[in-house]
């Protein structure tokens, strides 16, 4: 299972429980010329507030291996959290009687017991060193006698910033290695000449990259309130990425590349006590390049962590192969994998042709080397050909390519199963009264007892609940989700007496925080509920309303958001007068917002969301009139709740709807005759009939074009046709261009894929 929190422990650059910095310390700000460390003796120094120590640690699989570096060494942080932060020379590993020294010199110097001799060194033996330090903040740094620093490790950093390091042009993080047979890993952050940030596999593979304008002279600065800065030659930030808790207090902070790839920013939590992620690079897990390499395809599993699923062959070195072999004595025929998108990892070479959804199916089986072919269709249709066995990707249902996977025809082994017989019965036992006497009486005993646990246990949860409400209340920077009792719902929201929608309540919580209340209305287990509501609390994007708690209390299922001070949507498109508030640029830019916010939760989340219920009365507006989508994740229907219960496509479809909504005014009428309405007026070059007749201030004609069309696309009854999210979003910033799309309802032919149980799978989790 791949997961931030296994990335914090599986790391070899976390300093382990076989050996330590445990005995003799040299403490000061000073370390003279001549001082030596030992893995033998276990001394190290340390700074002079006592954060950072430097030392040999063991790696867990490797007993008898050592490195040496800097690592956290606060008292507030228990010795298996202690992880360190740079290691001398990155790979390199030494013997259980090796030892460093800053030599007369004025040399650092690490000595090797098994090849008995130097293996790394920093060469500052001419340039006038008179002493070392590990400063305050983590930086191991050699000073001459001006104490003018001749060399620090801030500037060969290994896989981690800490705050107040930078990262400069051509200057590389690398990750550590994931297991001891690796010699070093494919990961690495670099910082490239036009000073983007880019996470690369191995030399030529770009799978990340910031979205900062291209500029010279830029350095990557890991700030002490927990942002990732890119900044200019005057310090001023050109492009920043904030943790979920920036600007809180909190002492301790790095920003590591993981063995995963994924490069994350962690912060240490006081209260539990271990390192949170609070920032990651690559949102969706299964997107950084072959992070299941040859163990298969990334999936997310119910709990939304991704792992690793072989949907082909294991062999006996545990790695999942394609299991193809080019000369097969009763032909060969291809696997259709439908919403997955599979690629090569070794060598890393997957070149694109157009071509249609048979056609690419076709190429491959007539290839005799090919084993592997993968068609998208992001604007234009696309198939990727594949001639190794080392195929990894990932699989979700956001993703709209469909894979193609040859193997070897051959006849089928049918298994008719095996079907066990019933034990004998046995005898029924003689009937006792003494012991059905003494039975009965300790059954009672025992349900005096259970029914006395359940009434304490309800009273303690229900103080306890009160208390966690009242510490969330008045703390000013909690993180965690509100837990309320319906008691506590009734009185924020004065018994239900404001209604602001349909089984939508304004509220008001004690610190004058205005909040909007649903009612699901809907029965839903309380597992998968508190499940859900967890998943969606970690959702944080500026067009999604915030959720901000929850109530799970007998059969009550009430949802807590920020409130939205302008209200919904389509109060704005129902009233003659507010309808004037939505000019076409703002009407476009709920559009945009609107595409951005459920992209987000199709692809950028760690495992796919669906919206199921997209229409203008869950469109909330700001005080600024901005857009963000709410009421997303639960779908209901008779009565019923369930999370992500709806397809990609048919929040592609309800996107649709609501984009002719707003460019029509048109709420209550049946989306299908508006539709076929809206296109033929459009085909007929009667655009102008389209607007809303009471918005003021006109409309851009080629704004209006790549509006309506990307709307008939995501209309089209032919769900293969419609486009993906990410799509949509791209053509409404100018980015994409769109074809002119066929009509949307007229009835066409199904694009052609074998979905016979015998030629299709599908990953499940």
């Amino acid at each position: 299972m791949l997961g931030q929190e296994n990335c914090v422990l599986k790391s070899p650059f976390l300093l382990c429980i076989f050996i330590g910095f445990l005995m003799h310390s040299v403490v000061g700000a000073e370390i003279p010329l001549g001082s030596k460390l030992s893995v033998v003796d276990n001394d190290y120094w340390v700074s002079s507030n006592g954060d950072f120590a430097f030392g040999f640690y063991n790696i867990s699989d490797q007993p008898n291996q050592f490195s040496v570096g800097i690592r956290f060494n606060s008292k507030s942080i228990p010795y298996s959290q202690q992880t360190v932060a740079w290691v001398a020379g990155g790979d390199v590993k030494v013997g259980n009687k090796s030892y460093f020294e800053l030599t007369q010199e004025g040399e650092l110097v690490l000595f090797d017991s098994i090849g008995e001799g130097s293996v790394w060194t920093v060469k500052t033996g001419n340039q006038s060193v008179a002493s070392a330090s590990l400063l305050d903040n983590g930086n191991l740094v050699l000073m001459d006698k001006e104490q003018k620093i001749i060399w620090q490790s801030f500037d060969t950093p290994s896989d981690t910033l800490l705050p107040g390091q930078s990262l400069f042009a051509n200057e590389t993080l690398r990750a550590a290695t994931a297991s001891k047979n690796s010699k070093a890993s494919y990961y690495t952050l670099h910082m490239n000449a036009s000073g983007h940030l880019e996470l690369h596999w191995e030399s030529g593979v770009i799978y990340w990259t910031s979205e900062n304008p291209s500029a010279s002279n830029l350095r990557a600065f890991l700030t002490a309130s927990g942002a990732l800065e890119l900044q200019d030659r005057s310090l001023k930030p050109v492009w920043s990425a904030f943790g979920d808790d920036h600007n809180d207090s909190v002492k301790y902070r790095y920003l590591r590349l993981d063995v995963d790839g994924n490069l994350r920013l962690y912060s240490w939590v006081e209260s539990l006590g271990s390192w949170r992620s609070v920032w990651q690079a690559v949102e969706n897990q299964c997107k950084v390049f072959a992070t299941c390499r040859q163990l298969g395809v990334c999936v997310f599993n119910a709990s939304g962590s991704a792992e690793c699923k072989c949907p082909f062959e294991v062999t006996g070195g545990n790695e999942c192969l394609v299991p193809y072999e080019e000369e097969c004595e009763s032909g060969s025929n291809m696997i259709a994998y439908k919403n997955t998108y599979l690629y090569a990892f070794y060598p890393p070479d997957n070149s694109f042709i157009t071509s249609s959804l048979q056609q690419c199916e076709q190429l491959c089986l007539n290839d005799t080397q090919c084993t592997v072919a993968t068609f998208s269709n992001d604007g234009t249709p696309q198939c990727s050909i594949k001639k190794t066995e080392y195929i990894t990707g990932y699989s979700d249902p956001s993703v709209s390519s469909i894979s193609f996977v040859k193997r070897c025809s051959g006849p089928f082994a049918v298994n008719p199963g095996i079907t066990k017989s019933p034990p004998p019965s046995e005898p029924p036992p003689r009937f006792c009264v003494p012991c059905l006497i003494g039975a009965s009486t300790g059954t009672f005993f025992i349900l005096v007892i259970f029914q006395m646990g359940i009434v304490l246990f309800i009273y303690r949860r229900k103080n306890s609940t009160r208390k966690r409400s009242t510490l969330t209340f008045t703390g000013t920077n909690s993180k965690g989700l509100i837990v309320l009792s319906f008691s506590e719902i009734k009185s924020l929201t004065g018994d239900f007496k404001n209604q602001i929608g349909p089984k939508v309540f304004k509220g008001l919580l004690p610190n004058n925080h205005p909040i909007a209340v649903t009612d699901l209305n809907a029965s839903l287990e309380e597992r998968k509920f508190r499940s859900a509501v967890m998943k969606m609390g970690c959702i944080h994007h500026k067009n999604l309303v915030k959720l901000e708690g929850y109530c799970c209390e007998f059969d009550h299922r009430f949802l807590v958001y920020e409130y939205c001070k302008k209200g919904s949507v389509d109060k704005y498109i129902d009233d003659d007068a507010l309808c004037k508030v939505l000019t076409w640029r703002k009407r476009v830019e709920i559009c945009s917002s609107v595409a951005k916010a459920i992209c987000y939760l199709h692809s950028g989340c760690r495992e796919f969301i669906s919206h199921g219920n997209l229409k203008c009365e869950n469109v909330m507006l700001d005080e600024n009139l901005g857009a963000k989508v709410t009421e997303f994740g639960f779908a209901i229907a008779d009565g019923k709740a369930t999370y992500c219960g709806f397809s990609a496509e048919k929040d592609i479809e309800d996107f649709g709807k609501l984009v002719l909504t707003l460019l029509t005014g048109c709420r209550n009428h049946d989306h299908i005759e508006l539709c076929e309405w809206a296109y033929k007026e459009w085909m007929e070059e009667r655009v102008a009939n389209v607007v809303d007749k009471r918005m003021e201030g006109g409309y851009k004609s080629e704004e209006l074009e790549h509006v309506l069309r990307i709307a008939f696309w995501c209309l089209q009854m032919d769900e293969r046709r419609r486009p993906s999210m990410g799509e949509v979003v791209r053509v409404l910033d100018g980015t994409l261009s769109v074809d002119p799309p066929p009509p949307p309802f007229a009835f066409q032919r199904p694009l052609q894929v074998d979905d016979s149980e015998e030629n299709v799978s599908e990953l499940e989790v």
